[in-house]
């Protein structure tokens, strides 16, 4: 009895993950057909000739400055985020100081901060400081918004690192900032990886910051440079479909072969805390 059940439970996790994956399948073999296979054949039949000319027709045409602002702003957000909220955790939770409880308690309020709610005051700062239309201003709203659910992520695993460590460094003559770089931060790498992708998750798929922030076509990223395509395309299907793929294509990677590393991540602060 306990093999059938097993048999089922992996059964029915098997169809789930079938329905899920089926649209990106579909996505695929859409965005190698024509506009005549789309419209006059089965919506799910093969193409009868794998068309990669739509994608090399998206990318010649600018998709690649795109992707590439969606690569390097992703990445330096993430770099930003989880060095500062590394060091706002260390500072919180392994040294004594009479705010650090307040400290705290402001960096959770901005988990409650809808993030409609300060487009315009962002608006309004960036503008002041001359930075409308630069993609710094992306970064810097990246890195702020999501350094509140990265020090939280982070607070159960830095809680009990074990304090001996520490103790022993100090009396080796260790200052803090080696202490922290070269002892604490590579202890936390499996929580650490856990808020990398989900901090890359909500960079790479953004669009309100960056349709606000951003107007020149030089400095949009995926999200929003991709509607000009739909726009330039609008009767060739098969490229669509291809810009799609592309736009999805480094989450899916990422999802595939760190998707573990999310795992262990958010077990071990759960075991730690």
């Amino acid at each position: 009895m306990k093999r059938v059940g097993y048999l089922i439970l992996y059964l029915c996790l098997g169809i789930v993950a079938l329905f899920q994956i089926f649209p990106i399948i579909w996505l695929f073999l859409f965005s190698l057909k024509d506009n005549r296979e789309i419209f006059s054949g089965s919506p799910f039949a093969l193409p009868s000739e794998l068309r990669w000319e739509n994608y090399l027709k998206v990318w010649d045409s600018g998709i690649g400055t795109y992707f590439w602002n969606s690569l390097w702003i992703t990445a330096m957000a993430i770099l930003l985020t989880v060095l500062f909220a590394s060091m706002a955790t260390f500072a919180i939770t392994r040294m004594q100081w009479k705010l650090n409880k307040l400290v705290l308690g402001l960096f959770m309020v901005g988990l409650m901060i809808p993030i409609h709610s300060a487009i315009i005051p962002l608006f309004s700062m960036f503008l002041n400081v001359n930075l409308i239309d630069n993609p710094w201003s992306i970064v810097i709203t990246y890195t702020t918004y999501n350094l509140p659910i990265t020090i939280m992520i982070l607070l159960g695993f830095y809680y009990t690192l074990p304090r001996e460590i520490e103790e022993a460094a100090i009396i080796d003559g260790c200052s803090i900032n080696r202490m922290f770089f070269r002892i604490i931060l590579p202890m936390t790498a499996p929580v650490m990886s856990t808020t990398v992708i989900i901090n890359m998750i909500y960079n790479w798929n953004e669009f309100v910051f960056v349709n606000t922030f951003i107007s020149s076509d030089m400095y949009k990223t995926l999200t929003v440079g991709i509607q000009n395509f739909i726009g330039q395309y609008m009767t060739d299907w098969g490229a669509i479909g291809a810009t799609l793929i592309i736009s999805v294509l480094p989450i899916l990677l990422a999802f595939i072969f760190f998707s573990n590393k999310v795992v262990e991540g958010i077990s071990a602060s759960a075991v730690k805390g």
